[in-house]
């Protein structure tokens, strides 16, 4: 039945090869917002692991995990260098990282901070940022840059670099009288760092036009703190039952308003703000799914009428209306098969020509990894759905060939 129906498919290859690309690219769609929801939470998931708290000025929660994280938006409001000397100086507190952000390069983020950064931020499984060249900064006018950033800069360890006053890829102002030395370049991780261009906070406030500080990078920053202000600041906790207690205590800070988040409680509420957004494209896929499987069963309807010859010689050679009706199924569910197969394998092309492009401009790295049970549900679904609307043509042509049967009349 399967040989008779692959001869049949291939006696009117033009239709064939338009269902099966209508099927593939609507097949394709599908899997692509399954594979986009799954590979965007895995990503966001991996960006920052063993940091129990982020603090910042007054926000959203998911506003200020969104710029101190993943540097997308920006924050409007910064907090004072005082909150963050008497938070970090907390007993439950066991390290503290300051960040401060707004400035850029090539559209790239600076985040400015301290060499406390490179100790105590983690990646994915708790993983220690590492460097591909040279080391973390020591002092004023130096940076490090990330993987992508080294690359789409084309910078090297030994390069000068120039900040510009402005983030999201808008530059306001250079400080063309301040060039930064490239002194590290580090391993990619797979999350925004890799597009980050890390600098000390005294550097930024000498950009700035604040008094240099060099001197006092490694002394004693309650006595002379390295900037006024910062963006938001990472915290590590010496015990972790200690960070709902904490978190309640920064959000009811009197001296200034603040904002403490726990990073997996805020992406889980992220993740809750989106899926009624992931539900839509879902509907409008599976409705492309649709509308190409209903193509397939319009085109198998009209070529009945041409076929009818097709099936009286069939019924002469001693098939009976249930081979007919055989032969319709066989072939909608291969077309079908064929369809959902090539949508898959275009999803993967496409996944490794674009990688590289969509982790330069949005940081998300996609994995080339087997298709998950969620994927495979749908593309089941897809051969389910193909299988029930094959009956439709296959009935006809059931009672088309009873009725034009060739039977031997006594």
């Amino acid at each position: 039945m399967i040989k008779l129906a692959i001869k049949s498919l291939l006696n009117r290859r033009a239709s064939v090869l338009l269902t099966v690309i209508a099927i593939a690219v609507s097949v394709t769609l599908l899997l692509a917002v399954e594979r986009t929801r799954e590979q965007v939470q895995t990503n966001f998931a991996n960006t920052v692991s063993g940091t129990d708290l982020i603090i910042g000025a007054r926000t959203s929660q998911i506003q200020l995990l969104l710029s101190s994280v993943f540097h997308i938006s920006s924050m409007i409001n910064n907090m004072s260098w005082e909150a963050f000397d008497d938070i970090r100086s907390r007993p439950a507190v066991e390290w503290a990282v300051p960040i401060s952000l707004g400035d850029s390069v090539g559209g790239l983020p600076v985040v400015a901070t301290t060499e406390d950064y490179f100790k105590h931020f983690r990646y994915g499984s708790k993983q220690s940022l590492t460097f591909a060249a040279g080391d973390a900064f020591k002092g004023e006018k130096q940076v490090v840059l990330g993987a992508e950033a080294a690359s789409k800069l084309n910078k090297k360890v030994g390069d000068n670099i120039t900040i510009a006053h402005g983030s999201g890829g808008i530059s306001f102002s250079e400080h063309d009288e301040h060039p930064l030395t490239v002194v590290g370049i580090l391993k990619r991780t797979g999350t925004p760092v890799d597009q980050t261009i890390l600098t000390s906070l005294t550097s930024l406030e000498v950009i700035h036009g604040g008094e240099s500080h060099d001197k006092h990078d490694h002394g004693d920053s309650h006595a002379h703190p390295p900037a006024e202000s910062i963006s938001a600041a990472l915290l590590g906790l010496k015990a972790k039952p200690l960070a709902l207690r904490l978190q309640r205590q920064i959000n009811t800070y009197k001296p200034e308003p603040l904002t403490a988040l726990l990073p997996g409680m805020t992406l889980q509420e992220l993740w809750k703000t989106l899926r009624v957004f992931e539900q839509a494209l879902t509907v409008i896929s599976s409705m492309v799914v649709l509308i190409g499987l209903l193509g397939m069963l319009t085109i198998m309807l009209a070529s009945l009428r041409e076929r009818r010859r097709e099936m009286a010689v069939l019924r002469a050679v001693g098939a009976g209306p249930g081979t007919v009706f055989g032969l319709l199924v066989s072939e909608a569910l291969l077309l079908t098969v064929v369809g959902a197969a090539s949508g898959l394998a275009l999803l993967y092309l496409l996944e490794w020509s674009l990688a590289g492009v969509i982790q330069s401009q949005t940081g998300i790295v996609l994995s080339f990894a087997w298709p998950t049970v969620a994927e495979w549900w749908r593309l089941g679904l897809v051969v389910i759905t193909g299988f029930v609307l094959s009956l439709i043509p296959a009935w006809r042509a059931y009672r088309q060939s009873l009725a034009d049967g060739l039977t031997v009349k006594v």
